[in-house]
């Protein structure tokens, strides 16, 4: 763990500049709005080590992969997010030096993430060679309020000297993905053109054919004052400039404002991209600097309001919480059913940008109880439109009869996932897409999604389950072989207990589903019934024989259920005996040394056990963690969260709050020394999770929220909003009680510490339960 940045419970602060944690830097500052995003890269040059990175959603390539595309069923590319052309580049000339921070003397830096109202700023002093001193401001943000653009103010002002400064303003295309497998670029050139003070370069992907015009206009000012632009255009490939040359004087400024919008053939015609990215600049420049600035911050306050959380007396734990949901609510807004959100969001590479389990297991809790309950329904239909596919994805491997195997890794539903051990057997992953469906349903009551659409993707899910178990007839049961369960530590296991466990869920929730529909709507029911071919009486037989004689791994003597067949077998080796420098151990261990020891990645049948809590007593609950957790190294970003909540739920307030802080600050404080590529954006739901769910006790049972809240010791109080089903509620914990508001016009029941309690409309209740800890 470091602990680089300042703690500020609104702030990211960086003071001084170390240029060995500038990449880290760049993913933590990184910035979106939903519709495109970037990393915090420098608008000046910069030759030290950075990974340039801006991103527009929905637009992919399938770069062939290096491996096992010979293979039957194994696929042939990995989709990839591609870094889009750079929008913010500015470059700097002090007389014949280029300002790049990697070649000057840098004598004072501060750059500030401002989560409150939305905006990057960054202020430095540097030094040339030759001794001329500079003292820049930059302020940027990519604008919620018009989400296809974002501006930049420049600021530059000479502290030594009088002389020529050039300022170009520049869109550049001609870029590459650090990920590319090839080292291939992805991009070809539509059209560009340039201006005195504006311009823009459209570009195409190969193969997919998505076109994306970046667009660009500036203005400056010096001293206060409009300058008239006399600029001199640049065009190379891919690549548009303005340079204009201005005579500086001591301690006077001069502010580049620029503008730029990123335009994606996803949402208009290709050939109007042009056109219409020089209206939307028209717009947004017409509005100024000042007016978009005042609009990010009325927007981001509209979402602090639902959204925000507070920590009282831990100002390390309040900046976590907070950063967490600033990066979730940039990355994903719900506007448009064909996006979705990638384990990286809009700051890095890693992953490639594409939909994992991630968003059913830790993303839709979030959304449910944070925004409108269309954006947890449109994470559902997109994997709802990609249904035909995951069935594809399962022809490939030998299921047939409409079996569905939703894909690892995808973009569009095409599996693209690159190692057999997880395309082929992490299939788990069907049964989080499932209780997601359950989750969303509970939640908001909306059972009309299982009637249009949430049945038939079950009944396609249970299909493959009948068809991957194994009869076993020496254990006269059904076993389930060669799978990796979510501790990917493990690959091709027998008998993985969650992965058996969420199998045998998914097809009881099915067949309950069922009888719902058929109560609801039988006529539909019928139709679907028809459209897919569904021998309801046969196949539900065929779900009922193996929910019955399924088999399950269990250790008598610990009463602990095993994580799959022949973990015992492994020395039990703790992780508080493993020394500090072989941590972690995918960077330290070769993967056949991983594979055989008894460590585990992150939650596997404690995910399960944190699912399906309501099916086990807490005694239970407690031999498992308290076997399990001691041999989980967390080295997966999804794992503290997990591990919080049960933490909380077994009443080990101070374990839970270890983790809380873990994930938390999982990426401020680069804990798995991986935050250079980018932040870990699926994990930062399992945050909020870890609040509400774990300090919170927030659960749904029977249509009734329920609260069994404890707080830690570092915390004076916990406060958090809570939607649900169109009604608004905060709920504040505290040493004294729970207070309730809500903060909407219709009276509402809940549960606290398992009484209930009727909370009038737009009314506070302070109830004085004692905090279970």
């Amino acid at each position: 763990m470091k602990q680089y940045f300042k703690v500020d419970e609104w702030k990211i602060i960086e003071e001084g500049f170390d240029p060995h944690y500038n990449k880290v830097a760049e993913s933590v500052f990184s910035l979106g709005n939903g519709r495109m995003g970037q990393r915090a890269n420098f608008e000046e040059a910069y030759s030290g080590e950075t990974l340039q990175g801006n991103y527009v959603a929905g637009v992919y390539y399938p770069d062939k992969t290096r491996v096992g595309w010979w293979k039957n069923g194994y696929p042939e590319y990995f989709a990839k997010v591609l870094n889009a052309a750079n929008w913010i580049g500015i470059d700097v000339w002090i007389g014949e030096e280029q300002l790049d921070l990697a070649k000057c003397e840098v004598l004072s830096f501060r750059r500030e993430l401002n989560m409150k109202e939305g905006y990057l700023k960054r202020n430095f002093t540097a030094k040339t060679d030759s001794g001329k001193g500079v003292e820049v401001e930059s302020i940027r943000f990519c604008s919620m309020v018009d989400d296809e653009c974002g501006a930049i103010k420049y600021t530059i002002a000479p502290l030594n000297f009088e002389g020529e400064i050039t300022l170009t303003p520049f869109i550049d295309g001609d870029i590459v993905n650090k990920d590319s497998n090839y080292d291939e670029k992805f991009w070809d050139e539509v059209s560009k053109a340039i201006d005195a003070d504006n311009g823009y370069v459209q570009l195409r992907t190969k193969k997919t054919g998505f076109e994306v015009a970046t667009a660009m206009k500036f203005s400056i000012e010096q001293d206060g004052k409009p300058v008239s632009i006399h600029s001199n255009p640049i065009q190379k490939e891919k690549y548009i400039a303005a340079e204009v040359k201005l005579q500086a004087k001591q301690g006077q400024c001069i502010t580049l404002t620029k503008y730029a919008a990123n335009l994606s053939s996803q949402n208009h015609p290709a050939a109007e991209l042009a056109s219409l990215s020089a209206d939307v600049l028209t717009l947004i420049a017409s509005k100024g600097f000042d007016t978009m600035l005042a609009e990010q911050a009325a927007a981001w306050s509209e979402k602090w309001k639902h959204n925000d959380i507070i920590i009282e007396g831990d100002a390390a734990a309040q900046q976590g919480i907070r950063f967490n949901i600033f990066q979730l609510n940039q990355t994903y807004t719900g506007e448009d059913d064909r996006l979705n959100i990638g384990p990286k969001g809009f700051t890095g590479e890693k992953y490639g940008g594409s939909t994992y389990w991630d968003t059913e297991a830790y993303c839709v809790p979030f959304y449910l109880a944070t925004a409108d309950q269309k954006v947890a329904r449109n994470l559902l239909l997109y994997r709802y439109k990609q249904l035909g596919k995951a069935i594809d994805n399962a022809k490939l491997l030998g299921f047939k009869d409409g079996a569905a195997l939703y894909p690892m890794v995808t973009m569009d539903g095409t599996e693209c996932h690159n190692e057999w051990e997880i395309t082929f057997e992490e299939i788990h992953r069907n049964g989080a897409i499932a209780f997601a469906i359950f989750n969303y349903v509970r939640y908001t009551g909306d059972e009309t999604y299982l009637t249009d659409y949430g049945l038939e993707v079950l009944i396609a899910i249970s299909r493959f389950w009948a068809q991957r178990v194994n009869w076993s007839a020496e254990r006269q049961q059904y076993v389930m072989l060669g799978v990796t369960g979510p501790n990917e530590y493990e690959n091709n296991v027998n008998n993985n207990w969650y992965t058996s466990t969420i199998a045998v869920w998914c097809l009881k929730y099915t067949i309950q589903a069922i009888g719902k529909v058929k109560e609801a709507n039988q006529a539909k029911y019928n139709d679907l019934v028809a459209k897919i071919t569904f021998k309801e009486e046969q196949e539900c037989e065929k779900f009922a024989d193996i929910i019955g004689k399924m088999y399950f791994a269990h250790d008598d003597k610990l009463g602990i259920f095993l994580q799959q067949d022949g973990y015992m077998d492994k020395e039990q080796t703790l992780v508080k005996d493993l020394p500090a420098t072989e941590r972690p151990l995918v960077q330290k261990w070769s993967w056949d040394r991983i594979l055989r020891s008894v460590f585990i990645k992150q939650a596997d049948v404690l995910q399960g056990l944190y699912f399906f809590e309501d099916n086990y007593d807490i005694d239970t609950i407690r031999r498992n963690y308290d076997f399990y957790e001691p041999r989980t190294v967390h080295e997966s970003s999804l794992s503290p969260c997990v591990h919080a909540i049960l933490a909380a739920k077994l009443g080990d307030v101070e374990r839970a709050y270890q983790f809380y802080l873990r994930t938390s600050r999982l990426d401020i404080d680069d804990y798995n020394n991986d935050t250079d590529d980018g932040c870990h954006i699926t994990s930062m739901a399992g945050t909020w999770m870890a609040v509400v769910e774990g300090f919170g006790g927030m659960r749904v049972k029977d249509g009734t929220l329920s609260f069994n809240p404890l707080l830690p010791a570092e915390w004076g109080a916990l406060s958090f909003q809570i939607g649900f089903r169109g009604i608004l509620l905060n709920i504040r914990i505290s040493r004294e009680g729970v207070t309730v508001k809500n903060l909407s016009d219709t009276e509402m029941n809940i549960k606290i510490y398992g009484t209930d309690y009727l909370i009038d409309a737009n009314s506070e209740n302070l109830i004085k339960s004692k905090l279970a800890n």
